[in-house]
């Protein structure tokens, strides 16, 4: 097989499938609507990985080089695909640089929009300026400046993380489980108190989701190593009385009203489908599933497929994923669309 493979997405799993082909001699175009790889955690400047605890501008750095430098792999940032047209196999794709492309299949790892939590505007975000987000804080510590409240650069004395915000929410529309953002939460205050010993972070939780071996190494050790305190709530609203951010709702363990002033608020924010996935769903003609999210095929058959025969989907871009199973979604995608190439290259050579 002579055509290159389109990877549409320069986040982790775009990077993955790229380097996967390449480690087997297959040619990839890996296109990039930004002007750098690397997706959300070098975009949006995340900190420490989880489960790793690796930085993220070393972990997914060292992704975008590997692919950077590879002779086999084409990089195109600042490009979005125009038009996407063709059989499978022989597939072509107009490129918004003007560049027409010929590729055998293609693999969507066109990954996810953090919520805006405007869209939440009774938990003060956007009225308060203590009030952030779980990205945020990740900036001010990946930055090195140390977390710090926006509004006048103190050093915060106690720190309120509120989970599920756009997440598992259907007043607003959001019926899903971002399924990291306990995990990520817990590691974030730990790295609070680990950088502000003095400071001290409440997690408030509907229910907790660390799932699998996490519990013991975020729930648990953030408890018991670096006292993170947790308060299964319902939260009301988030106010201020001029100094202090303040957190109202009941606790439902005790099934009675508290209300405790913070430094600052944190908005564990959800993920929601790529804004841009009604254009790549008409564009590439997949379907998406109910939620917004692209569509997948049967996992116990074609991996990574979706409704369209020779284009494949892998990571986030298919609902709330992790980064190391985006990765290793995104090397079974690109295995299935090496394997559906060469299938199609030899019925035509037939």
């Amino acid at each position: 097989m002579t055509k290159p493979i389109l990877i549409v997405g320069g986040g982790p799993a775009g990077l993955a499938a790229a380097h996967s082909l390449a480690a087997i001699g297959q040619k990839s175009i890996l296109v990039e609507k930004e002007d750098i790889l690397g997706g959300a955690p070098i975009l949006s400047g995340y900190a420490k990985l989880v489960p790793t605890g690796e930085w993220a501008k070393d972990a997914i750095g060292g992704m975008v080089e590997r692919v950077k430098n590879n002779k086999l792999i084409t990089v195109k940032t600042g490009t979005k695909v125009q038009s996407f047209t063709g059989e499978p196999g022989n597939f072509k794709a107009e490129l918004s640089d003007g560049k027409p492309v010929e590729a055998a299949s293609a693999i969507l790892c066109t990954g996810f929009t953090h919520f805006d939590s405007v869209n939440k505007p009774e938990w003060g975000f956007g009225t308060y300026d203590d009030v952030v987000t779980t990205t945020q804080v990740e900036q001010m510590i990946s930055s090195g400046q140390g977390v710090r409240c926006p509004s006048d650069g103190r050093t915060p004395k106690r720190v309120a993380i509120l989970l599920c915000v756009g997440s598992r929410d259907r007043q607003i529309g959001r019926e899903w489980c971002s399924k990291i953002c306990c995990t990520v939460s817990a590691n974030l205050a730990m790295e609070i108190r680990e950088e502000l010993p003095d400071c001290h972070v409440y997690i408030y939780y509907m229910d907790i989701r660390t799932y699998g071996l996490y519990e013991t190494g975020y729930y648990w050790r953030s408890q018991e190593e670096f006292k993170v305190k947790y308060i299964k709530a319902r939260i009301a609203e988030v106010t201020s009385d001029g100094e202090k951010v303040i957190v109202k709702g009941e606790d439902t363990l005790v099934k009675r009203p508290i209300t405790i002033p913070f430094d600052m608020v944190v908005h564990a924010i959800g993920m929601d489908p790529n804004v841009d996935n009604l254009l790549l769903s008409e564009l590439f003609n997949v379907d998406l599933e109910p939620h917004g999210f692209i569509g997948k095929g049967n996992t116990y058959g074609d991996l990574g497929a979706t409704s369209r025969p020779g284009v494949y989907v892998a990571g986030s871009a298919t609902g709330p994923e992790t980064i190391d199973d985006s990765i290793a979604q995104a090397h079974g995608a690109a295995m299935s669309a090496y394997a559906f190439a060469n299938d199609s290259s030899i019925v035509a050579a037939e």
